[in-house]
């Protein structure tokens, strides 16, 4: 039998999260494609190379209401009417599918960022949200996971933030806050330069400890009884702490360097969860 349209968006993306469904039960594996599948296709609205900013948000809009009909009654959109389906079979939250789209509205209307407060909200919308979407999924039961998802999608978009940052200027879009920027004496001009002088380095270092704190919150939240539901999460938090090491072991090299992980190197760490966890919950 084929492939789903939800499967093959996933697996064409090249995801880390493709590695990480690939054990799961064949229903939440299809209700996560399908949920990835929704996440895929919104971003990739808003990064479209092909429309202005304007064109991108009003196709955004439209997305957004063609949700909205979805769960409502039906969407143009047959994906969208799967996603409802999962929606209202698992009974799920729909704010953070709405959250995602507006994280996604973000990228089009705000290219720099004054400070951290609002950058983390612009990691809440695009990373915690589909963390949330996916321990609904799990059906999590102690209010804990949900402090785990929020702080895991922080950190790891945190990551991706030091990751991309070169690919992220060829879009014109600046997430290292400014306030950051100032405290290293480090100007906006210099990364557009991709000037790799002391401040830079020490900027790198803070953003980079940044992140693990908030690995290190996500710990505090990662129960015993929950680790059916967060062992993807654990597989994935996992992959991000180790593109985040590489970061540090090129020495910030985010310019000239690949600090991504290799397949597979992804397909080892998850299948390592996989067992670790599944040993476990025995």
């Amino acid at each position: 039998m084929g492939r789903s349209i939800e499967e093959n968006i996933t697996r064409r993306s090249g995801t880390s999260f493709y590695y990480t469904f690939m054990f799961l039960p064949k229903h939440q594996k299809k209700a996560m494609h399908t949920v990835y599948a929704f996440c895929r296709l919104t971003d990739d609205i808003a990064d479209s190379e092909d429309e202005t900013n304007e064109e991108k948000l009003q196709k955004l809009e439209e997305w957004k209401e063609e949700l909205s009909n979805a769960l409502t009654h039906k969407s143009k959109y047959e994906i969208l009417n799967h996603l409802a389906e999962v929606i209202r079979n698992l009974k799920m939250s729909v704010e953070p599918f709405f959250d995602l789209i507006e994280g996604m509205k973000m990228d089009l209307t705000k290219k720099r960022y004054e400070t951290f407060e609002e950058l983390k909200l612009y990691c809440y919308r695009v990373a915690s949200t589909i963390g949330l979407m996916s321990i609904e999924l799990f059906g999590y039961k102690n209010p804990a996971s949900r402090d785990y998802a929020y702080n895991l999608g922080i950190a790891m978009q945190l990551t991706n933030i030091l990751r991309d940052v070169k690919e992220d200027m060829k879009r014109n879009r600046i997430y290292i806050p400014k306030e950051d920027l100032d405290r290293y004496n480090y100007s906006e001009y210099d990364l557009l330069n991709q000037v790799q002088n002391n401040s830079f380095k020490e900027l790198m270092r803070f953003e980079a400890e940044r992140a693990e704190y908030f690995y290190n919150e996500a710990n505090k939240f990662f129960l015993p009884e929950e680790y059916k539901v967060l062992a993807m999460g654990r597989a994935m938090q996992e992959i991000y702490c180790k593109i985040l090491k590489k970061i540090k072991e090129n020495n910030f090299d985010v310019f000239n360097k690949n600090n991504n992980l290799s397949k597979v190197e992804r397909l080892f760490l998850t299948l390592k969860n996989y067992f670790k966890y599944s040993f476990i919950m025995r």
